[in-house]
């Protein structure tokens, strides 16, 4: 069987490229494409056990390891020129367009959704709201829109889809109205110990784009001047964040994963704001034994108990500054055992049981039908 692994691009790390890491220990010679990567040799060892991928003219257009964000009217095209002929079987990787690639009927094509391409669906007006220039604003509107339309219809290449929560499910049903097998993403629990003294900070871990909402949680530390949040990860939005950021909030922008481990390890609670597909780095943090206060909604109400965080409402700054005041009350006791409980349903034992097992049983129905 020869195996094609499709993924939107590799630029930063995030949820979705730990998956493809695992993916590529469920098929060890599987070929990897992209429509750009720009992953240094460290990253390119870690997390694609040193392949190179394929890719598209997206590569070489100058400035696209930066503004590659603008390029998204280009990104339906480039997918559909990746050649994957000779392949039995394509699995995507899919937040963006990986799963519009081309196939024939010879070949199964599988996707792993991490959701539906978000900025053409639920966050549209997210991502809109950020371009103040009004004729600006109605191109980037109608492009979307555009990106919507193909989405939806390049959903048919898709054999069958795996949803990475029964949030994004039914997230695909609503978009696509496909059905789709849920099987939760893989977190590489052993990695992590639970700490249990904890020193005086909080800590956030995300991409710095608007759809996080790290600027809500900094409006909410700003009103809390004695409790200390540091912000790791990089983004568009690093150096708008950091000019508002006052003197109790420190960005730090990508931070190595053992270091990472460490400061997660050591922090009173991490905290977000996001409207999540599932959240593996909320995983990692209860594997730590550190409490989440998160808002409850997306993939955060499958990966969290009231056992292990603290849930707020809205996504708000005053939801966040009250859940904020809550906790620091310590009136809240978090069971160390209610960590170890709630993570074992998210091991990559399981999920490489899981997706082989799913995969294969499709290809065989496949090939015998």
């Amino acid at each position: 069987m020869k195996v094609a692994i499709v993924h939107d691009w590799f630029n930063e790390i995030g949820g979705a490229e730990k998956v493809v890491k695992e993916l590529l220990v469920c098929y060890p010679d599987a070929d990897l494409y992209c429509l750009f990567d720009f992953f240094n040799d460290q990253k390119r060892s870690k997390y694609l056990s040193n392949k190179q991928t394929k890719r598209t003219f997206i590569q070489h257009i100058p400035f696209a390891k930066k503004f590659y964000r603008f390029l998204f009217p280009l990104f339906p095209k480039a997918i559909e020129q990746l050649d994957l002929s000779g392949y039995d079987l394509i699995i995507s990787s899919s937040y963006c367009v990986a799963k519009g690639v081309k196939k024939d009927k010879n070949q199964l094509h599988i996707c792993y959704c991490h959701s539906p391409v978000r900025y053409a669906w639920d966050l549209k007006e997210d991502y809109l709201n950020e371009v103040k220039e009004p004729l600006t604003r109605k191109l980037f509107s109608f492009l979307l829109e555009r990106l919507k339309k193909w989405d939806k219809e390049s959903c048919y290449r898709v054999d069958h889809f795996i949803a990475n929560s029964q949030n994004v499910a039914s997230r695909i049903q609503q978009n696509y109205n496909r059905t789709a097998t849920v099987i939760y993403p893989p977190v590489d629990i052993d990695k992590f110990e639970p700490e249990h003294h904890k020193s005086n900070y909080y800590i956030t871990v995300s991409r710095l784009v608007s759809y996080k909402k790290t600027e809500m949680l900094i409006k909410a530390f700003k009103e809390l001047p004695y409790s200390r949040l540091l912000v790791a990860g990089a983004g568009p939005n690093k150096e708008r964040l950091k000019r508002m950021a006052p003197e109790n909030v420190e960005l730090l922008g990508y931070i190595e994963s053992n270091k990472l481990t460490q400061l997660i390890k050591g922090a009173k609670a991490f905290v977000a704001a996001a409207n999540e597909d599932f959240g593996i780095t909320i995983v990692e943090a209860q594997a730590c034994g550190t409490p989440v206060i998160v808002p409850y909604l997306g993939g955060y109400k499958e990966s969290v108990t009231n056992r292990t965080g603290l849930f707020f409402k809205d996504q708000t700054v005053e939801s966040i500054k009250n859940a904020l005041e809550e906790f620091e009350t310590g009136r809240i006791i978090f069971d160390p055992n209610a960590f170890s409980e709630n993570i074992q349903q998210f091991r990559k034992e399981r999920f490489h049981k899981e997706i082989k097992r799913f995969i294969e049983t499709k290809y065989k129905e496949f090939k015998n039908a």
